[in-house]
């Protein structure tokens, strides 16, 4: 038996709202990371990534770029595709929980579990993009 949900729930900007909500973190650390270059290589440094300069502006790019795709609707499953797949290796990088004791330990694998979750939806979002049959134009 399909649901039929009525016709307000069913408006295209509440799934674009949605799609905003999941691509947020993504965007503010984008433009905080723009906005303040050396605290985005310190970042970087603080997780021994190197060269940080380089791998700091490429996070920039893929973390504003892939959203604008992600919301866009062009080519959404790529964005989305390159926003799960960072978001995992992020995960492993940030959140090594398993290194650590404690409350930090508690707090880490909270927060790698939570982006978990996140690389699920966006691969979902990038899956039923292709499901859709797009060819990467809305």
């Amino acid at each position: 038996m399909a649901l039929h949900f009525p016709a307000p729930l069913r408006a295209p900007w509440i799934r674009w709202v949605c799609l905003l909500l999941l691509c947020s973190a993504y965007l503010q650390g984008g433009l905080n990371k723009l906005t303040d270059f050396n605290a985005a290589i310190g970042e970087m440094q603080h997780f021994g990534l190197a060269p940080a300069a380089p791998l700091a502006a490429l996070v920039i790019a893929l973390e504003l770029g892939a959203s604008l795709l992600v919301l866009s609707g062009y080519y959404r499953w790529l964005g989305a595709g390159f926003l799960g797949v960072f978001t995992l290796l992020a995960t492993f990088v940030a959140n090594r929980f398993w290194e650590m004791a404690g409350m930090e330990r508690f707090m880490a694998a909270n927060g790698f579990f939570e982006h978990l979750g996140l690389t699920g939806a966006f691969l979902l979002v990038a899956w039923l993009d292709i499901q859709k049959g797009t060819d990467g134009t809305k």
